[in-house]
């Protein structure tokens, strides 16, 4: 039985499915290989041993050598995006999200395994980042591989790289819902269930594969949280306005770093040295900086680091990080974000607990919201900030907290930045990134509302000097473009233009009839705007005869382009204020 138009989905997405579920167990196992080559880098490059345990930076005993360490490792990631990959720069997300707006979701097949090598490199060496941002590209780029090696179309290959990307993420922190968010807002820019289908699978999968490596205990575990109210639960808005101030901030920070690299007079490859420098000074004295720091954001969640501490932590991160990932070097973007927003978020929050002790607010949900409500705003994905907040902690009573902090943080920085730090750099480029979703006018509207009635038809049968007679005339509906063509049972036959009709090669004792080059293309009078539009290019025409389908060869009306054109008036009238 043949697919209906209908259908939500078609059997592709079955075996899209498939391939989404195997790109996502693949990735969740590059996931644990990544976060595995990051610790024997670590440990080798910091303790000297030969190890895959898991160890931070901080506790080395190098002196002062620790500052060279990160350089050497800005200096080989250089190296490798000079001579073999330049798309290796970078935190991953922005260079995918461009390869899903403008190459077809096509990712050079080299940077599935040079990513997560480089970014292994850079964060073992001591870079300031977090490995989810490099995971997420790789299992991307895995998912373009499969689109690349199959027969897909261009949006069944975004699928299959969201798929990845997803999978990366779910793989990372167990967040699968989250990481479904996320893939939406950042990378599919659609809601539908041929996509949803399958990236959800693949989030599913990788924390499947995740729970056999590492268990299933929630990544940042919160206990003992009570319920806020009143006065709490409006500090958290407001503190995740602030939070959102924070975010517009730290955003330009990041690409003002860059900027600054851009003027040196110096080639690009020895940007990332000179930017682990920074990185290797600010280790020297706050050793926390360094690394991937879930430790440190487990620790600010937990209230364990306070005061100084907790302020020096997120300043020097700030600084370490910007300056590092504007020199161009492979790292990612959220672990360091969730250190900064997470101590701010504590910092404050510890304030006012002074300040007011009757307010009621806590530490560890001030430190929660400020971790979401910076991602929420640097990146405006709203959804995903809330959700992996709740799934990385699995605290309930937070999501109240969650929802009020990230949505005035959305607002703060949707009112104050145009661009995300997720699409800044694609805008530098040259080009638009979408900012919303909406529902497509035009497949809300009805053909038949719109078609143009009465029809004005040519018989087959009449010659082509009578026609062109009619046409010169000032008779109604003879400055018509293209006329549907007739036949003595008043059936459809096909339809000619204005410049068929006046072509000098055709004689004027032709037939009408005669002169159609095509067989007719029709559109329903049942049929939404957005699939007649579609059908007229892919045709190449600017006009379709309307037809029911119980006589589908007795024209009733002709659709124009400018007809659908006309059908925007409808949507720039509900934009108007009534007053």
């Amino acid at each position: 039985m043949a697919e209906s138009d209908a259908q939500l989905v078609s059997r592709r997405v079955v075996w899209l499915s498939f391939g989404a579920i195997a790109v996502a167990a693949v990735a969740a196992v590059v996931a644990r290989g990544l976060v595995a080559l990051i610790d024997f880098v670590t440990n080798l490059a910091f303790y000297g041993r030969l190890s895959v345990a898991n160890v931070s930076p901080a506790g080395n005993h190098l002196g002062l050598w620790v500052i060279l360490i990160p350089v050497v490792g800005g200096l080989i990631v250089g190296l490798m995006a000079r001579f073999w990959s330049q798309g290796i720069r970078g935190h991953g997300i922005p260079e995918a999200i461009e390869r899903v707006l403008f190459a077809e979701s096509r990712v050079p097949k080299r940077l599935t395994f040079l990513k997560p090598l480089s970014a292994a490199l850079a964060i073992g060496t001591g870079g300031p980042f977090g490995a989810e941002g490099p995971i997420i590209a790789t299992g991307g780029a895995l998912g373009s591989l499969l689109g690349q090696l199959f027969p897909v179309t261009a949006e069944e290959r975004k699928t299959l790289l969201a798929a990845g990307a997803a999978a990366g993420m779910a793989a990372t922190f167990g967040t699968p819902v989250a990481s479904v968010l996320l893939a939406i807002e950042l990378l599919l820019f659609e809601y539908r269930p041929r996509s949803i289908i399958p990236v959800a699978l693949a989030a599913a999968t990788a924390t499947a594969v995740r729970v056999a490596f590492v268990g299933s205990a929630p990544m940042f575990a919160l206990e003992g949280l009570t319920q806020p109210r009143g006065g709490a639960l409006a500090f958290y808005v407001a503190l995740g306005a602030v939070t959102g101030v924070a975010a517009v901030w730290v955003t330009r920070a990041v690409y003002a770093a860059e900027d600054l690299f851009g003027r040196l007079p110096i080639h690009w490859m020895w940007w990332p040295a000179i930017g682990a420098l920074v990185v290797g000074v600010i280790g020297f004295f706050a050793p926390r900086t360094m690394g991937v720091g879930y430790d440190n954001i487990r620790e600010v969640l937990s209230g364990t680091i306070t005061g100084r501490a907790l302020y020096t932590l997120g300043a020097l991160k700030l600084v370490s990080w910007a300056v590092a990932l504007g020199s161009g070097t492979s790292g990612g973007t959220l672990a360091p974000l969730f250190t900064i927003g997470g101590a701010l978020g504590a910092a404050l929050t510890a304030i006012a607990h002074a300040a007011a002790p009757g307010l009621g607010v806590d530490v560890r949900i001030g430190a929660l919201v400020g971790m979401a409500a910076i991602f929420a705003g640097a990146s405006r994905a709203l959804l995903a900030s809330v959700v992996f907040a709740f799934e990385a902690t699995r605290q309930p009573l937070g999501l109240l907290p969650l929802l009020g902090g990230c949505t005035a943080a959305f607002l703060v920085s949707s009112l104050w930045m145009k661009t995300t730090i997720m699409t800044e750099k694609i805008v530098r480029h040259g080009n638009k990134v979408p900012a919303e979703y909406l529902a497509d006018f035009l497949e809300l509207l009805y053909v038949r509302d719109f078609v143009s009635t009465p029809v004005v038809a040519l018989r087959s049968d009449e010659r082509v000097d009578e026609a062109r007679a009619f046409i010169s005339s000032d008779a109604p509906g003879a400055r018509h473009q293209g006329f549907p063509v007739i036949d003595e049972k008043n059936e459809l036959r096909g339809v000619v233009t204005r410049r068929n009709l006046l072509a000098p090669e055709v004689a004027g004792d032709t037939p009408v009839g005669e002169i159609i080059t095509r067989p007719p293309t029709i559109i329903f009078d049942d049929d939404s705007l957005r699939e007649a539009a579609e059908r007229m290019a892919q045709e190449r025409i600017g006009r379709l005869p309307v037809v029911t389908r119980k006589e589908p060869r007795r024209v009733i009306g002709m659709l124009t382009r400018s007809d659908i054109l006309g059908a925007n008036r409808r949507r720039l009238a509900a934009r108007r204020i009534e007053r």
